[in-house]
């Protein structure tokens, strides 16, 4: 089997947020009770940028906005229940790290079949109910620097 059959071990986390410091995150499907930003994979041969900009697409239904490239990478381990979707070799992840700032909360279009729920929260709020620490990291950083 070639290494692209499987998933590639590199995503993107684009954190949505607002002037005021409202952020946004959606509830996945699986695992139960997951909140988090807009994040997914790399297709192999995908730069990070185009993916944060397909992902935001299509978790949100959000387009044609301004990215930043915040700098920021992070690397975990890949949990044992998500094991069989990479390399057998494969045992960690590489996450890139993209924000996107509104004047205000909107409407977003989720994904049915990635999430089912969405809200706005403030800075405190969404700290607390993130359940990546990458995720609350990103949180911390970008919504707190302004």
């Amino acid at each position: 089997m070639n290494n692209q059959d499987y998933k590639r071990p590199e995503s993107v986390l684009v954190l949505v947020y607002t002037d005021l410091g409202h952020v946004l995150l959606m509830r996945r499907n699986q695992p139960e009770g997951f909140w988090q930003s807009v994040t997914g994979s790399l297709e192999w041969n995908e730069l990070p940028d185009h993916a944060a900009a397909r992902e935001l697409l299509e978790e949100t239904g959000l387009k044609d906005r301004q990215l930043i490239n915040c700098n920021m990478e992070n690397r975990f381990p890949i949990l044992p229940e998500w094991q069989h979707r990479y390399a057998a070799e494969v045992r960690e992840n590489r996450e890139y790290v993209y924000a996107l700032r509104l004047t205000a909360p909107c409407k977003i279009q989720l994904n049915p079949n990635e999430h089912n729920k969405y809200e706005w929260l403030d800075y405190t709020s969404a700290i607390q109910r993130c359940s990546s620490w990458t995720n609350r990291q990103a949180i911390e950083r970008i919504v707190k620097s302004g």
